[in-house]
């Protein structure tokens, strides 16, 4: 057993200090998460990976009850989380600038986009509900690989599906979301 999964167990059983230590483990990984995210913003975006990573922290010390099975569903937890951060950061910079744009983010390689376009957060967030609606499992694939930063492999490991399961319906998602968001 590894010292997240540990660490995840201990916190489900009620032990607060647990939840520190690992939250202290994986700091690092986290942060690498959300600069990947950032990175993907446009220029001049307001929120920084500390912030981000911050607030899923805060998010998670809010739960009283959870019951983590791996370090795998942790990180399937903290993408979703990211996820919903970001898009409520997008929704409130709109509403704090009359007439303001949603903030866009860069969707490249994730997506595999032959040129980086911009798109605002609240509308690939609105598309992967959408998606999610007909393909719930594509949506989760989106969720883990684009905002978790997960491979294949641990993809499939967090849905306890094989490889290539994942791979086709992360090639059949993308293809979705290319359409659903007009990328050519």
């Amino acid at each position: 057993m590894s010292e997240v999964t540990r660490l995840l167990r201990d916190w489900s059983a009620g032990n607060p200090e647990a939840r520190d230590e690992l939250l202290e483990l994986v700091y690092d990984p986290l942060h690498a998460i959300a600069s990947r995210h950032l990175n993907r913003e446009r220029e001049g975006h307001t929120l920084e990976p500390a912030a981000l990573v911050h607030e899923l922290y805060v998010r998670f010390a809010e739960q009283r009850r959870v019951n983590w099975d791996n370090r795998a569903h942790f990180f399937a937890v903290a993408a979703q989380v990211m996820r919903r951060i970001l898009v409520d950061h997008a929704r409130r910079k709109k509403s704090e600038k009359r007439g303001g744009a949603f903030a866009p983010i860069t969707i490249s390689a994730e997506l595999d986009v032959a040129a980086p376009e911009a798109f605002d957060v609240v509308a690939l967030d609105f598309a992967v509900d959408e998606l999610a609606k007909i393909y719930p499992q594509q949506a989760r694939i989106i969720e883990l690989r684009f905002y978790g930063g997960m491979t294949i492999d641990e993809t499939a490991d967090a849905l306890g599906i094989s490889a290539a399961t994942v791979s086709r319906e992360w090639t059949m998602a993308r293809a979705w979301l290319r359409r659903a968001l007009s990328i050519p």
